[in-house]
């Protein structure tokens, strides 16, 4: 809530200093995002250790969440770039699990999503692009950049292929990081706006009101439901997605 009494669903992605620290006039604070970035790597991490270290013949629920997630990782990246894609396996792994876990625990109340940062989304998005820049030109030299010439095109025509190819790929990181940054965004804005409806006809006072609260309160336990969704759909987008463009990286030409 505003301090007027209004609803400011924009106060929850406010980044806030937790110990300030500016050496030689650089800010760098540890922040709110920082410390759940801090926790999502230590549940992430709690998790797969615990999980894996059990190796029961008949496994757990950590357990079988830490097999289930690897299977779904592996399968992913074996069906996109069969078994040579298993390289990959954990860099695609680590940012699956970081994504998911920070859209998850984005939605505990009190809680802070670091994927609704765009600075965030942009820093994965550009991490993936610079491993397949990075391992593309160290395999393949510059036979990667047939990328962008597609075979089979005329040559009057191939300098307005290549630089569409250019543009796409350059915009690959941009439609990547503003997907995940959007949904999570919107989605936290959706559910502040329904809650702070229904908190603004509870405390009315008028009785018409109470009996118009529950209707907000249904519509927010429903966004709730789907937000785990999208939590999950977005995270696995993410994933896909990089694997994809990994595959250019081990296959440029076209």
């Amino acid at each position: 809530m505003a301090a007027g009494g209004g609803i400011d669903p924009i106060h929850q992605f406010h980044i806030n200093p937790i110990v300030e620290l500016k050496p030689f006039g650089l800010n760098l604070s540890f922040t709110n995002t920082s410390l759940w970035m801090v926790i999502v790597v230590a549940v992430v991490s709690a998790i797969m250790v615990y999980g894996s270290s059990q190796r029961a013949v008949v496994p757990g629920r950590l357990q079988s969440l830490a097999e289930m997630v690897y299977e779904f990782v592996a399968s992913t990246l074996t069906g996109v770039m069969n078994k040579e894609g298993m390289k990959f396996f954990p860099f695609v792994f680590s940012l699956f699990m970081f994504v998911l876990a920070s859209n998850l625990l984005g939605l505990l109340p009190g809680s802070f999503t670091v994927t609704s940062q765009i600075i965030v989304t942009a820093a994965l998005a550009v991490l993936v692009m610079s491993v397949v820049l990075i391992y593309g030109i160290a395999k393949h030299g510059s036979h990667f950049f047939g990328l962008f010439v597609p075979s089979g095109v005329p040559g009057w025509l191939l300098p307005f292929v290549v630089l569409i190819e250019i543009v796409s790929f350059v915009s690959r990181p941009v439609s990547l990081s503003l997907r995940l940054f959007g949904n999570m965004l919107a989605g936290h804005i959706a559910l502040k706006v329904f809650g702070g409806f229904v908190v603004v006809l509870l405390g009315s006072g008028a009785v018409l009101n109470y009996a118009i609260a529950p209707l907000p309160l249904l519509l927010a336990v429903a966004l709730t439901a789907l937000e785990v969704l999208v939590a999950v759909l977005q995270a696995y987008v993410f994933a896909i997605l990089t694997c994809v463009y990994l595959n250019d990286a081990l296959h440029p030409g076209h």
